[in-house]
């Protein structure tokens, strides 16, 4: 109880902290987006948080208008429907920054479960929905495992099948792992990690 308070104290004012540091940097990659592709410059979607709450996960938007409707997941690093502008943000995650916002508002943490969309929750367990009793992050366990998800599922003849089936219960595994676990240790640790990933990249 104690370090969720901690935690709660640390995401607010680091995330306020980057978000006044990066407003430069926002302001370059939303003319881009804008130059590139047009409006709009961000991307929202229904998440399922902490204790089941609904809420609107914020993103740069790196794929073309309406794509959603041709399905929920990203499949390869060459998905058609993802913009120039947009591989490269989701190469370097820049795309997930927005959610400093979530974090802010108490929505997310920096570390915790990637928050899930409800059609996929709707599908959990009584023992899955434990990765609900905490609040989601930007990073967890899951994450640095499957931080190259879109290739993995790319190989499947069905990748939304391949998603639910065989993906999703291991991601779940590994966030019940991190709630275990969960310490300023293992958040510093995960942190740590996840960086080394991203710039393994550039």
């Amino acid at each position: 109880m104690k370090y969720s308070i901690f935690k709660r104290g640390f995401d607010f004012l680091f995330s306020l902290i980057f978000l006044i540091i990066l407003l430069p940097f926002f302001l370059i990659i939303s003319l881009m987006i804008i130059t590139t592709d047009g409006f709009p410059i961000f991307y929202n979607q229904k998440r399922v948080g902490k204790d089941q709450k609904i809420f609107k996960i914020l993103k740069f938007r790196t794929m073309k208008k309406n794509a959603e409707t041709q399905g929920k997941l990203t499949i390869g690093e060459k998905d058609p429907r993802i913009t120039k502008i947009g591989y490269f943000l989701r190469k370097y995650k820049i795309d997930e920054l927005p959610q400093l916002w979530n974090i802010l508002k108490g929505d997310m943490s920096f570390i915790g479960p990637r928050p899930e969309v409800p059609e996929y929750v709707a599908m959990y367990n009584d023992q899955q929905k434990e990765v609900l009793s905490v609040r989601p992050g930007l990073s967890d366990y899951a994450s640095l495992r499957y931080i190259n998800e879109n290739e993995i599922l790319s190989h499947y003849p069905s990748p939304d099948d391949a998603y639910i089936n065989i993906l999703l219960p291991q991601k779940i595994k590994l966030s019940k792992k991190y709630i275990a676990e969960m310490s300023l240790k293992t958040d510093f640790e995960i942190t740590i990690k996840t960086i080394k990933k991203i710039l393994n990249n550039v």
